[in-house]
């Protein structure tokens, strides 16, 4: 089984001003899914924030709206969490999906039977 991975960047939260620097990242919303290569069907999904910190002094990246931009902050992603971990995980949820141990079970005594009226 061949899992590709994507990152979907949500969010970004910035200072709109920090150290003399504008639009700041200090959180990232992401979405990290796994899609079963074959069957296609199957497919899960992490989700988290992720914190950053701008050191000043530091090179700056100034934010953009462009893919080279996306292509830096998964960067800063990928340098800080577990991404082995977090594939790991994805690649367990894809084999329940196809393999499932567990079932979710309804029932129907919530909806109430009409009781007639008692008589007096």
């Amino acid at each position: 089984m061949a899992i590709l991975y994507k990152w979907t960047i949500n969010q970004l939260n910035a200072k709109i001003e920090s150290d003399g620097q504008d639009n700041v990242i200090y959180n990232i919303h992401y979405t990290y899914t796994g899609i079963d290569e074959d069957e296609q069907q199957y497919q899960a999904s992490t989700i988290g924030v992720y914190s950053v910190t701008y050191v000043p002094g530091t090179p700056f990246i100034p934010w953009a709206n462009d893919q080279a931009f996306e292509n830096v902050v998964i960067g800063w992603l990928e340098d800080g969490l577990d991404t082995a971990a977090m594939r790991d995980g994805i690649g367990k949820k894809i084999a329940l999906e196809k393999n499932p141990v567990d079932e979710d079970l309804y029932f129907t005594w919530n909806n109430p039977t009409p009781v007639p009226p008692v008589e007096e």
